[in-house]
């Protein structure tokens, strides 16, 4: 990415949408609704939504620049596209689902501006009942997704998670709402697009640590996130495509050694879920379908798994 020395906003923002319409406007309202005293642009990529979402924005949100994509291109190539034409010293990569609450940008750019050796920041991640939401990761290790497999996480959540406590540096930023510095991004580039949907944020942070940046966390700055709008949509293929994607990672930052004993956990893993959500679907008296939910989400989960010739989805950094 070229370096553009006369930006003529403060931020912009890039939101990629598919098939979450009514979720993408309320986005774009909270946006609208912030007084901010940066010169924003707002960008909304738009993976071939059959929901009318492109047009939606068009008639609604003039002032928003659309990408047309004739494809669902993932989450990461669309977010390139967006800051490929983005103008801004920050970038905000905003999830279609995220309600942007007050001063939240304002206070984010001053955060950014205070504290230069942040290349990237997340804000505090509040669910729609505004409990918290975690956001603040731990880099994946064999050790941890064991811990995961087994559920010790349950009772020990360090071992997947930072602390919320307070404002500071973490390891890793969940993806729904980031900020970043375009000093930061040109040096260590976009997201990396070989994770379709899920994992790009762990890789881009890991990419800024190894570079010298800092990851931080932000709880004067707040968002709603409503969560999984776009992957509802296709619950199995997009819980696959975070199993993909978490593989993805060990192959890249672990090498090829570290990718197949992941994968053996998470064989393990999924067996416990099965056997697990078949002792509880007899006392499902309520008719629920979550439980045969996660019963096929595993099932095709050991299935990828199973039938996954070693080496496939390899990349280098």
């Amino acid at each position: 990415m070229q370096r553009n020395d006369r930006c003529m906003v403060d931020v912009s923002i890039i939101i990629v949408s598919w098939n979450a319409r009514a979720y993408l406007v309320k986005c774009l309202e909270s946006l609208r609704s912030q007084r901010s005293v940066h010169p924003t642009e707002t960008i909304v990529v738009d993976n071939a939504s059959a929901d009318g979402s492109a047009d939606a924005v068009e008639k609604q949100f003039p002032e928003v620049r659309v990408i047309r994509n004739e494809a669902n291109l993932g989450f990461a190539r669309a977010n390139n596209l967006g800051i490929q034409r983005a103008q801004a010293r920050y970038f905000a990569l905003v999830n279609s689902d995220i309600e942007v609450l007050d001063d939240c940008i304002d206070r984010m750019v001053a955060y950014m501006g205070g504290h230069p050796r942040v290349g990237v920041l997340g804000p505090r991640i509040l669910n729609p009942d505004d409990t918290l939401q975690e956001s603040c990761q731990r880099f994946p290790k064999l050790w941890r997704a064991l811990a995961q497999a087994l559920g010790i996480h349950r009772l020990l959540p360090s071992v997947a998670y930072c602390s919320h406590a307070r404002t500071g540096r973490v390891e890793a930023l969940t993806g729904c709402f980031l900020m970043a510095r375009r000093e930061a991004l040109e040096q260590v580039g976009g997201l990396d697009e070989r994770f379709f949907m899920y994992g790009e944020d762990l890789d881009w942070c890991k990419r800024f640590d190894d570079a010298g940046w800092e990851a931080a966390y932000y709880t004067g700055a707040e968002v709603i996130h409503h969560g999984g709008r776009s992957s509802a949509n296709a619950p199995v293929r997009f819980y696959l495509e975070m199993q993909r994607a978490n593989r993805q990672y060990y192959l890249k930052h672990h090498g090829m050694e570290a990718a197949h004993v992941y994968r053996y956990i998470l064989i393990l893993h999924q067996v416990l879920r099965v056997l697990r959500a078949l002792l509880l679907l007899p006392l499902d008296r309520k008719g629920s379908r979550g439980m045969s939910h996660k019963l096929e989400r595993s099932f095709a989960c050991l299935c990828f798994l199973l039938t996954l010739r070693e080496g496939q989805g390899a990349g280098a950094a």
